[in-house]
């Protein structure tokens, strides 16, 4: 049984995405209405997309990662990762800006870790992510 075309509604090309077309054109308002009263605000949309893109440099991931592992200096992240101590406090100047580490003074030492309990979970499950997604990962 067809259903009955709904003026108020004109008709629409299919929608293609990549091989992918929608045969039917549907629209459910009261649940666009709904979610389109919960979804980011511009300011929020901002902020985390240039969180993902601080977190898109492999030099500040590989900072993160020993960071997620220990509390450590510069000289400590320089050695570690072969890097400058340049490089490194650049990286972290970053990284702080964005809340992403946070330092500790001890007399005249400067120590990093991860700022909070959400950055640690945000790490390891991009982490697990990646991991995952391997040729061979999982079953």
């Amino acid at each position: 049984m067809s259903l009955p075309a709904n003026p108020a509604v004109p008709p629409a090309a299919p929608e293609v995405v990549g091989d992918e077309a929608c045969d039917v054109f549907h629209l459910d308002p009261a649940k666009v209405s709904t979610l389109k009263a919960t979804l980011l605000g511009h300011t929020e949309v901002a902020s985390l997309a240039e969180t993902f893109k601080v977190l898109g440099d492999t030099t500040r991931v590989r900072i993160l990662d020993a960071l997620s592992r220990a509390e450590l200096c510069v000289c400590d992240i320089a050695r570690l990762l072969g890097l400058s101590e340049s490089a490194v406090s650049h990286q972290l100047r970053l990284l702080r800006s964005w809340r992403l580490v946070r330092s500790r003074r001890s007399g005249r030492m400067v120590f990093y870790a991860l700022d909070d309990q959400h950055i640690v979970r945000l790490f390891r499950h991009g982490l697990e992510h990646v991991q995952e997604r391997r040729p061979g990962a999982g079953s």
